[in-house]
């Protein structure tokens, strides 16, 4: 019934006009939506900037709030992107990457394009955020963006339940692509939209990404990120993706809670 709900209803103009609450300045919108998400979520605000609820201009100012300086230390060969669960782990097998118990979906349809042959046999790792987590997402591994790309796409949920049930559910969702070059070899970091997601964000732009609107973008060396710099962010819940070229020796398991800048992998696996 939960998934057959999430088809029926209009994803897209649903979320518009979560988006357009969400971003309301008027006292009482954004108090009533603060608090309620506080009490029924038991958001803990005592590592972000603000700790003061009533301090944010808006339910996306503290849905997208900042942590204090230094309160996650950034440690492992590849650390977290974000707080939240792993939903999925393990090694890409060929151009397959896991989703949930029977369901996989490809490298192509993920990064919406046939270069993929870096990642064939690599290192992946999916991890969601709640409506209680910091919301923004962190580069794994130091390196340099090259491109990145935001394919539309659908809006379903992306819990454990609908992943579960939903055939290429990260594939076939709103998500921005972003891929990078390091040390360690190519990565990409896949931000995926959801239902009532009001927008994908990345540092480089003052605004969301406009919905259903193909776009590539290519980079020269001008996007350098050291690890644990910030990436982008989430104007409401969703999963963050990061494949790697080569493969590591996860030190987490599904269904693990993380926490951004932990370290996900201290060194590399073999072939």
């Amino acid at each position: 019934m939960f998934i057959l709900l999430q088809k029926l209803v209009p994803q897209h103009w649903l979320s518009r006009l979560v988006g357009f609450v969400a971003a309301s300045r008027v006292r009482w919108i954004r108090y009533l939506f603060i608090h309620i998400v506080i009490r029924v979520f038991r958001v803990d605000l005592r590592e972000a900037e603000r700790e003061d609820p009533d301090s944010y201009d808006s339910f996306n100012d503290f849905f997208t709030r900042a942590l204090k300086p230094g309160v996650r230390p950034v440690t492992g060969l590849v650390a977290c992107p974000a707080d939240g669960a792993v939903s999925a782990v393990g090694r890409i097998e060929g151009n397959q990457v896991f989703q949930a118990k029977g369901l996989t979906y490809s490298l192509e349809k993920l990064l919406g394009t046939s270069d993929v042959d870096k990642f064939r046999d690599g290192s992946f790792i999916t991890v969601y955020l709640s409506p209680k987590d910091y919301h923004r997402v962190h580069n794994p591994v130091a390196g340099r963006c090259t491109e990145g790309t935001y394919i539309p796409g659908k809006l379903f949920s992306v819990n454990d339940t609908t992943a579960a049930a939903v055939q290429d559910l990260f594939a076939d969702n709103e998500r921005y692509v972003m891929r990078f070059e390091t040390e360690q070899g190519a990565m990409a970091v896949v931000l995926v939209g959801a239902m009532i997601v009001a927008g994908i964000q990345t540092v480089w732009r003052q605004t969301h990404y406009p919905a259903g609107q193909y776009l590539q973008e290519r980079f020269g060396d001008e996007k350098h990120f050291r690890q644990g710099d910030e990436l982008g962010r989430f104007l409401m819940g969703s999963t963050a993706i990061v494949l790697l070229e080569n493969p590591v020796e996860w030190q987490v398991r599904s269904g693990e809670t993380v926490r951004m800048g932990q370290a996900l992998a201290e060194k590399s696996g073999s072939h």
